[in-house]
């Protein structure tokens, strides 16, 4: 695998996906090749507890698209770069949104990050549970909050930030990509 995508999807009040973002990164480097930021239309007219960075000054502008063609333009960028491995953050929830993406292998980020064993970061205080995964606080704030130390971070809720961000720990936890498969 050279190459996979990381995806992260924000919702409406009606649990609509109203914006995707997704980010194809290099295996070796984890470093971001390619950024596509979709805002669903006319869905994310319904608004979101998000809608209000829809549009972000940190983002790229969005293709404001139809999701037949946030989709199909997603496909063919993942044809393009061969990529067959699609990361994300409680990668189940992502996946169930996003039935048409379900031909690709999808992992999830969090089932290294939240564990000690797998994230060094992780305080010796902090309750886990017997198998090493935290009992709470694992969501992607406070785990980029304890790989960078940076506990000012917050965590943006727009789908392509987002995107960046969960790769963003992947490249902090230093793992090989064959690790969370």
């Amino acid at each position: 695998m050279n190459k996979f995508l990381v995806i992260d999807t924000e919702t409406t009040w009606e649990n609509e996906i109203m914006s995707i973002g997704a980010v194809v990164a290099d295996s070796d480097t984890m470093y971001p090749i390619e950024k596509r930021y979709y805002i669903i239309d006319p869905v994310y007219r319904n608004g979101g507890k998000f809608s209000c960075v829809l549009i972000h000054p940190k983002a790229n502008k969005p293709v404001i698209c139809t999701r037949s063609e946030a989709i199909c333009n997603l496909l063919n960028c993942s044809k393009s770069h061969h990529i067959q491995d699609i990361f994300a953050y409680n990668a189940s929830f992502d996946k169930t949104y996003l039935p048409e993406l379900a031909g690709y292998h999808w992992h999830d980020i969090m089932r290294l990050a939240a564990y000690r064993q797998y994230n060094a970061t992780i305080p010796a205080s902090a309750p886990l549970y017997s198998t090493g995964r935290l009992k709470s606080g694992y969501g992607v704030e406070p785990v980029l909050r304890m790989l960078t130390g940076n506990q000012s971070y917050r965590e943006t809720h727009n789908a392509l930030l987002d995107a960046l961000d969960e790769l963003k720990i992947m490249a902090l936890l230093g793992h090989p990509i064959d690790r969370y498969i």
